[in-house]
């Protein structure tokens, strides 16, 4: 017989900063079966809402004592499907065990190497492992498939890490637009990749009038090029132009000679080496070891209309994931995602950044295992990081409570669970120092890093 829940969704001892059993300091710790009977899952899919929309506990304690919370839950009810919720979680139970709402989806990519787990998913059976029939677009830039996954064309989307986070607030779109990070598809597995041209100016300090290229303004290489700039004595607003490009056409651009590098996703650096017009500076593991780059995104809506669906989608990526992080599956999955439907790049390139035996094109063969590496677990440590980088270089222009939003957009529960159903281990916590070039970034203290400082 499995155990009831019985504290008060509205009591702050009962908030996120605690499990459901009472054993454990956090939810993402604890493994815990979930009530069995229909009065326990309501009462789950209840404080679920609850927590969803008023995250801080104070607040829903606040309100409960002003309006009651028999009248919280039934407004909240006149906007949100409450009652399909405690349905859907009656049937299939917190496991989103139960048969998904809807099987067959569309979900949209670029074709980079960051997209490894969504693309390798399709010809490799995980989706309909989970019982899913899962069409995947490839997709000709981010713009466009930020667009569509907005227009609801795609279910779910393959997108940069800081692009929810900007949709949510509102940010480069006409409005908010609430998406979450559901996982994270990838870390590492950029670099910075100059032409063969300016094989003498390794030092930054000599790329004053450099024309680079990023994938996009709402990106880790965008953030990680202006970062790695401005220490060293590179002002990346006046100094140097940088540009939007979408990966497909980095290497073209750079043969053509209208720019003179780029901070991008493979495998288009090794495309550049490969085709002997450009050569790798650095990999941004050197910059950031373990640092989030692309990210599985979704809809918010998606979550609360159909739950099974969602779950088995995370379950299919998590393990996918899994999978491809694995040094003995890398040339397998190289095969499966080098073709004309998926990355429709030769094989050997893929090869080459996946098992991290590459050519530079400086006349060395390099050695890096991790020069791109897949961890699905969404820290919300990341996602303070890069909020302090939209604050810094002028795209978010009012202060944001970060550790709130990064909680709302990077669902670090979801994906704990989901990894942990996988027998995957799981963080206690969802936050985490970090180390970025020799300096700690400290999520509790973030405000440093939002000056736009520029070392001499």
């Amino acid at each position: 017989m499995t155990r009831r829940l019985t504290a008060d969704p509205l009591d702050p001892k009962a908030s996120l900063s605690g499990c459901g059993c009472g054993r454990h300091a956090s939810p993402l710790a604890c493994s815990a079966e979930v009530p069995d009977g229909e009065e326990a899952m309501a009462e789950v899919a209840e404080a679920a809402v609850l927590r969803a929309v008023f995250p801080e506990a104070a607040t829903r304690r606040a309100l409960a004592q002003r309006f009651g919370a028999a009248t919280l839950l039934a407004a909240l009810a006149s906007v949100f499907p409450i009652e399909a919720a405690k349905e859907a979680m009656a049937q299939g139970g917190t496991s989103g065990a139960g048969a998904p709402e809807k099987r067959d989806l569309k979900v949209g990519f670029i074709p980079i190497t960051c997209a490894t787990p969504i693309i390798m998913a399709h010809p490799m059976g995980f989706y309909q492992r989970h019982g899913l029939n899962v069409e995947v677009i490839r997709t000709a830039g981010w713009a466009v498939i930020r667009d569509r996954a907005i227009a609801r064309e795609f279910d779910a989307a393959h997108m940069l890490s800081p692009m929810p986070v900007a949709m949510s607030l509102g940010v480069g779109v006409a409005q908010p637009i609430p998406f979450a990070v559901a996982a994270i598809e990838n870390v590492n597995g950029q670099a910075i990749t100059l032409a063969t041209k300016h094989r003498e100016k390794r030092n930054p300090r000599d790329w004053k009038g450099f024309r680079f290229a990023v994938p996009f303004d709402f990106s880790m290489h965008n953030y990680l090029l202006r970062h790695y700039l401005a220490e060293n004595g590179i002002d990346p607003d006046r100094d140097v132009q940088i540009r939007s490009v979408p990966p497909p056409e980095m290497v073209a651009n750079l043969r053509a000679d209208n720019i003179d590098g780029f901070l991008g996703p493979d495998p288009f650096n090794q495309r550049a080496v490969f085709d002997g017009v450009g050569f790798i500076h650095l990999l941004t593991k050197d910059l950031w070891e373990g640092h989030p780059c692309c990210a599985f995104a979704v809809p918010r809506s998606v979550i609360s209309e159909t739950p099974n669906t969602f779950a088995a989608l995370m379950r299919a990526i998590v393990e996918a994931t899994a999978y491809s992080q694995k040094a003995e599956n890398r040339r397998e999955v190289a095969a499966a995602i080098a073709g004309q439907n998926y990355l429709n790049q030769p094989e050997t390139v893929v090869n080459q950044v996946l098992t991290g035996t590459y050519a530079d094109g400086l006349g060395q063969v390099r050695r890096v295992p991790d020069r791109i590496g897949f961890d699905p677990f969404p820290w919300h440590s990341m996602a303070i990081w890069i909020l302090t980088q939209m604050r810094r270089w002028g795209q978010l222009r009012q202060d944001v409570d970060y550790a709130q939003v990064a909680s709302q957009v990077f669902l670090a529960l979801d994906a704990g669970k989901a990894m942990r159903e996988l027998g995957l281990p799981v963080p206690g916590s969802p936050l985490r120092t970090e180390t970025i070039m020799g300096k700690v970034f400290d999520p509790a203290n973030p405000a440093a890093w939002t000056e736009r400082a520029i070392r001499a």
